[in-house]
């Protein structure tokens, strides 16, 4: 069943009881220009293979929102193919939901960073500024400085003397680092969310260290006018001895226990995953490696230090149960803590790991079948004519395409300039997606021959296809994969950056009441004097 609801229908049932998905279908620079607070994104461009993980249950309720274009009734359709049985569309779609006074927000992953300043504001979680770090270090005081972020974002930039140690993976680890107890730890990110959470949980799991949140993260020492570390390579993550491994389970007990935290075990999980009327998201909060060595079937990887930083990224419904696996349980049991207060029914899954495990990364949701040509072929045909559709981002389109190859995005393929006979040839980097894309041309020009490009740009630039640049095609309204929000906070802007964090730290006042009523806020141990 497809339903077009007006945006007063849509709020109530947003806020409501019940589960529902909420979903924005724009392209990903559309939806951080703005989006309803509680929407996922996910673009119709890559809908099919992004729609499953978000939306794990086919009998849950999905509300999409569009930009008024008519994309949503796309997606719904697509939807409904895959066998999604209620879908619910704004009518109007974003405009519609400013017209009748509801707010858009700015930027991604915007109740994770609602909630960790509400999380600031509550529990007036300690903090460290630049002139004080700095005047630490020149002191010669013995402190364990972590970045708090996954590798990939301490390997591009970090500030001096920080170790990586992703949230979660700390408390975990924390016997193995032999630290004094009298030692400070201070935890930074790029800016806000990660550090003060990172704070939080380990004065609310007990440890004894006094514990700081770095004001502002990378942004913050770059805008008192020191140097950022960039190119660092992060060291491993400390193995733990089975002694350590038996510490990090005796936190876990302790943490859940002192939080009231629900506890299950993997058969009744597999209950779960049976049962149509309830969402069941089965996430590994574990680090990558640990899930490619072995993983419980069917479940996709969630690292601890994202799931609550980026948690729409990977639950879209409202209200929905999260089975969270973990070897130790405590990192499980952290990421619980907070994602139930988030609004979420998470718990912690034992027992998950200790039968027969899965290799390798999560399955492919979306196995590409589309016929193929090779650049050589391309070649000798574009004496006869073949049109070209570069896929890839309108950045990679930018900087350098195949001669004569139109940019596309599957939102608006319709209005490329098209053959109605012929061969057109799709050059994507990912070759599923040259799949969805290609499924919306055959539509509307059946009589086309649709082949994707083996190798992508990089076999054509291989075989010596001619090459385009360009700096105004697409044009800016046009490249609407592209997030312009602040999007060089990072490269040395620093307008950008104070930009960003004010946009941050007013992110609480910007809600309504009914908003501000799907978080739920705990108490717990008070930060240090």
């Amino acid at each position: 069943m497809i339903e077009i609801i007006s945006a007063q229908v849509a709020r109530k049932r947003i806020h409501g009881s019940t589960e529902i998905a909420v979903l924005d279908v724009r392209e990903y620079g559309e939806y951080g220009d703005g989006h309803l607070l509680f929407a996922s994104n996910c673009p119709y461009s890559t809908l099919e293979k992004r729609v499953l993980k978000l939306v794990p249950c086919k009998a849950t309720p999905s509300l999409l929102c569009d930009g008024g274009d008519g994309v949503s009734c796309k997606a719904a359709n697509r939807m409904q193919e895959l066998g999604y049985e209620t879908i619910l569309t704004i009518n109007g779609g974003v405009p519609a939901w400013q017209a009748a006074g509801f707010r858009l927000f700015a930027g991604v992953n915007v109740p994770s960073k609602v909630f960790g300043e509400m999380v600031e504001a509550a529990r007036h979680t300690p903090h460290i500024d630049s002139e004080e770090l700095s005047r630490w270090s020149a002191e010669g005081k013995q402190f364990l400085l972590i970045d708090t972020r996954p590798p990939t974002e301490h390997a591009r930039m970090t500030l001096p003397g920080a170790v990586s140690m992703p949230n979660g993976e700390l408390i975990h680890r924390l016997n193995a680092l032999n630290l004094p107890q009298d030692t400070p730890i201070v935890l930074h990110c790029a800016g806000r969310t990660r550090g003060l959470i990172g704070t939080q949980t380990l004065i609310d799991a007990g440890i004894p260290n006094p514990v700081y949140a770095f004001e502002n993260g990378t942004q913050g020492w770059a805008l008192s006018g020191r140097k950022l570390v960039q190119g660092q390579t992060p060291l491993p993550l400390p193995a733990l001895t089975d002694t350590e491994l038996d510490d990090s389970a005796w936190r876990a007990a302790d943490f859940i226990a002192r939080h009231d935290i629900p506890v299950t075990d993997a058969s009744e999980v597999s209950a779960w995953q049976a049962d149509t009327t309830r969402s069941t998201y089965l996430l590994d909060v574990r680090s990558r490696q640990e899930f490619e060595a072995g993983h419980y079937r069917g479940s996709v990887h969630a690292p601890v230090v994202q799931i609550v930083q980026a948690t729409d990224e990977w639950v879209a419904v409202r209200r929905a149960r999260l089975a969270l696996i973990d070897d130790s349980g405590i990192r499980a049991a952290t990421a619980a803590y907070w994602l139930r207060q988030l609004g979420f029914d998470a718990v912690v899954v034992r027992g998950a790991l200790d039968g027969e495990l899965v290799s390798g990364a999560s399955e492919s949701l979306q196995p590409a079948s589309l016929a193929t040509i090779n650049a050589q072929e391309l070649l000798r045909l574009q004496g006869d004519y073949a049109q070209i559709v570069d896929l890839r981002s309108s950045s990679a389109y930018r900087s350098g395409h195949p001669a004569g190859a139109l940019w596309g995005i599957r939102p608006r393929l319709k209005s490329l300039p098209l053959p109605k006979t012929g061969v057109v040839v799709l050059v994507a980097d990912d070759p599923d997606l040259a799949v969805l894309a290609a499924k919306d041309i055959a539509e509307q020009a059946p009589d086309l021959q649709l082949r994707l490009l083996e190798g992508g740009f990089d076999a054509w630039k291989a075989a010596g296809g001619s090459l385009e640049h360009s700096t105004d095609i697409p044009a800016a309204v046009d490249a609407i994969d592209f997030l312009a929000f602040l999007h060089d906070r990072h490269d040395g802007n620093l307008d950008s950056a104070r930009r960003y964090l004010a946009w941050e730290t007013g992110l609480i006042e910007q809600l309504e009441a009914d908003e501000l009523s799907e978080f739920h806020l705990v108490g717990g141990k008070q930060s240090h004097a």
